[in-house]
């Protein structure tokens, strides 16, 4: 894979934690600098740290499913982004509480790891693909650091108008990532 792959693969999987960072930045009031650069370091770490754990999984069953890897990618990608567009398309309840509270460590955790689930199941493909983990890791999780902090700050300003759209947007770039992936697998082979 290429550094441009691993930075879409970043952009496609930061922005969950851009949307809860939007959410965080219009529920917070006040919010502070180092309560700002918190947020992005829980979203950053998590979303980094995931596809490495994935990796580890994927590795162990490399040689099972060499053969066929390029359709795990393919399946695994169109199911997130698939999943990112379904949940940008329902409607949202806008009494419910989404706010998230930039010093309750808990609660950011809680966020953080929801928010990185579709990294460790792309991390899971990394292992499978044979790519260069550590550059894939620091790739997803700086470009989640800058997504993270741009949305607490584009929150606080703009508010919940910027939320809408993103999952969705970022659900047709993984999917167009795992096209990629296939077609370049089946038609190089």
């Amino acid at each position: 894979m290429t550094v441009f792959s691993f930075l879409i693969i970043g952009i496609g999987l930061s922005v969950d934690s851009m949307a809860a960072s939007v959410t965080t930045g219009a529920c917070a009031g006040r919010i502070k600098v180092m309560e700002i650069l918190k947020v992005a370091a829980f979203m950053s770490v998590f979303q980094g740290s995931m596809p490495l754990l994935g990796w580890l999984i994927g590795s162990s069953f490399k040689n099972v499913v060499q053969a066929y890897d390029h359709w795990i990618a393919l399946f695994m990608l169109v199911l997130i982004g698939g999943k990112m567009i379904v949940d940008g398309l329902k409607e949202k309840d806008p009494d419910a509480s989404a706010c998230l509270c930039p010093s309750n460590h808990l609660m950011l955790a809680g966020m953080a790891l929801a928010t990185s689930i579709d990294a460790l199941v792309v991390g899971i493909g990394f292992g499978i693909l044979s790519i260069n983990i550590w550059l894939a890791v620091m790739m997803i999780g700086g470009i989640t650091f800058i997504f993270s902090v741009a949305g607490v700050i584009l929150g606080k300003t703009i508010g919940s108008k910027l939320n809408m759209g993103m999952e969705i947007i970022g659900g047709i770039v993984l999917i167009g990532l795992g096209l990629k992936i296939f077609l370049s697998h089946t038609y190089l082979m």
